[in-house]
């Protein structure tokens, strides 16, 4: 066989491999989760993550897993889900699984009524009780994401600080997803991240890139943050009480009655007289907290 056969050949079967990689991954593309399937995934992700999963959310849950099946190379959601349940599959993929069905939907100072309150509420009433003076303030970011919220904190905090000697505080952050944490501990964002942010911050806590497109958040912030994962179905107790927790947004994908759970995990690790903010969309109501509240959405440990 000549040179030009050979190179002929070459060209035909690397044609007819792309060929196969891309019928394979049309194949899965096409192809649907059944109902079995589903209800299988729905009760894993309920029971491991506390995420309800209805009917209505198979098409979505359908989309967000085809990527794992052309990074395993899989052609059916049969084959992925028999995996996921294997002795194998248990310690490989569930930290993909999570990465998969959660949401990570944040910016810098969102909610800005809550910074109010913290400013001229919250703040004031803990420092008169000597909580905060000799760096004692405990703050724990509850499903941080990939960090604006903590990062928010620290600014507020550590702006407070400079007008209040002997002030002093930490941060824990926490999320159920290490992919997500790891961008958090990262602390670089884009412009577009920060536009938000007012600009005697953006100035005093925030590096920029040599490109101008991106900033990175400074030590003195970073250095006040811990980030750790935390999966709120576990039976945790903090190795301290909190005087504040944020935890917004996060339980509007959990049912009614696991939010009741989660939350008097919350007040069991929150000191008496410290502070709880939730998110806007999320209620309260009807569930039998030891808490009052002191304004929407935020509440007060009795």
């Amino acid at each position: 066989m000549n040179r030009d056969s050979k190179q002929d050949s070459r060209t035909e079967t690397n044609g007819l491999n792309f060929k196969k990689k891309m019928s394979s991954s049309l194949d899965i593309v096409r192809s649907e989760m059944g109902d079995a399937e589903f209800k299988r995934f729905s009760a894993l992700i309920h029971s491991e993550f506390g995420i309800k999963m209805p009917p209505t959310k198979k098409v979505l849950l359908q989309s967000r897993f085809q990527k794992r099946l052309r990074a395993l190379g899989m052609s059916s959601y049969k084959e992925y889900c028999d995996y996921v349940f294997s002795p194998e599959g248990h310690e490989a993929e569930r930290m993909h699984l999570i990465d998969v069905v959660t949401t990570n939907t944040t910016h810098f100072f969102r909610e800005p009524k809550h910074w109010d309150i913290m400013n001229n509420t919250v703040l004031p009433e803990l420092w008169s009780r000597g909580i905060g003076r000799n760096g004692n303030l405990n703050l724990w970011s509850a499903g941080c994401s990939s960090g604006e919220e903590p990062y928010t904190l620290a600014m507020v905090l550590h702006e407070w600080s400079t007008s209040h000697q002997g002030f002093g505080f930490k941060i824990m952050a926490t999320d159920i997803s290490q992919k997500i944490l790891a961008e958090a501990k990262r602390a670089v964002y884009s412009m577009e991240k920060v536009e938000d942010v007012p600009m005697q911050y953006k100035k005093k806590y925030m590096l920029k890139s040599k490109n101008q497109q991106l900033v990175k958040m400074d030590d003195v912030l970073r250095n006040k943050i811990s980030f750790q994962r935390l999966n709120f179905m576990g039976d945790f107790r903090l190795p301290q009480k909190q005087d504040i927790i944020f935890c917004r947004n996060v339980v509007i994908y959990f049912d009614r009655a696991t939010q009741e759970i989660l939350f008097q995990k919350f007040c069991n690790n929150l000191q008496s007289g410290g502070y709880l903010f939730i998110g806007h969309s999320e209620s309260l109501s009807g569930m039998p907290l030891p808490i009052k509240q002191v304004a929407p959405t935020v509440f007060q440990r009795n």
